[in-house]
Order: structure tokens, then C-alpha cells, then sequence
């Protein structure tokens, strides 16, 4: 995969809480997109971005089970039964609220890229495309997303 684009932002630490205040612009650079490839994005009140984790040592990729956060009060389980960072194709993504469009500039809250992502792909969020039926989820998962998006 080769990047469209590249995040900016404040943020720069890795750490996992208070995303929800946070203001991003991400820059769409690929000489393979024409300018039209973003004509209707602006329509959209929110996005879905596709990022490259690249500040993740590869050392860290979790290819097995782990606490979340490293908290052992949590049960055990496996990668991708969770939304870490160290995952094995360090991809990330997010659902954020696009604020604006300037031309191949998007300014967006709530992306939880640090500065310097590279973008792989960016899609129009659809409530259709959200879950169909009840969502089930395991209570330890409430307790690690209760901040996330905290501002």
C-alpha cells in the first residue's frame, strides 16, 4: 500500500485516552489522486480513516493474547479480539468528524492519529454501514474505552 495522505497534529504521544477534543488535518499528497477524488467528501459530517500505526516498535506486535493496557486485572485475550496499536499490519482505524474541507486539506476532531500518520485510505462514514442488530460487547471493554474520547 502506498500512503494518500499524512496526519498533522498536536498530539504526538502515543498514549490511549482524551482523543474526543482533539483537531487533526490530514493532507492528502498522493500524486496518484486527482483533485476530484475528494469532490462530495465535504457533504459528510463524519469519516472513516485508514492509518499506519509507523511509530509502533516492531518489537511490540502482539501476535498472540495480552491484558489491555497491561492491566492484569483484565482478562487475557487475544490481539484481535481487541483494538491495541502493536497489531500485527499496524493498521489503524478511525471514525472521526470531518470538520472541513480545503481543497486536499481535511480538518477533522477526534482522529486518534498521532502527528506525522501516514493516511492509507479515507471513506465516507454511512449509517447503514453501522452494526446491524444488538451489539454485544464485554464489560472490561466499556472500562478501557470510559476515556478514550474523554476531551
Amino acid at each position: 500500500m502506498v500512503p494518500i495522505g499524512v496526519v498533522s497534529s498536536q498530539r504526538d504521544d502515543l498514549s490511549d485516552d482524551n482523543w474526543g477534543s482533539v483537531e487533526s488535518v490530514i493532507t492528502i499528497d498522493s500524486p496518484e489522486l486527482l483533485h476530484e477524488a475528494l469532490l462530495g467528501l465535504d457533504t459528510f459530517s463524519h469519516i472513516e480513516v485508514i492509518y499506519h500505526l509507523h511509530r509502533v516498535p516492531l518489537e511490540e506486535i502482539e501476535r498472540g493474547a495480552r491484558h489491555p493496557r497491561g492491566r492484569a486485572d483484565w482478562p487475557n485475550v487475544g490481539i484481535l479480539a481487541q483494538r491495541a496499536k502493536a497489531r500485527p499490519n499496524l493498521i489503524g482505524l478511525a471514525r472521526c468528524q470531518l470538520l472541513s474541507v480545503d481543497g486536499r486539506t481535511l480538518r477533522v476532531r477526534g482522529l486518534d492519529a498521532v502527528d506525522g500518520s501516514p493516511v492509507l485510505d479515507i471513506k465516507p462514514y454511512l449509517a447503514e454501514f453501522g452494526p446491524i442488530g444488538e451489539i454485544r460487547q464485554p464489560a472490561w471493554s466499556h472500562e478501557v474505552m470510559k476515556d478514550y474520547y474523554r476531551e
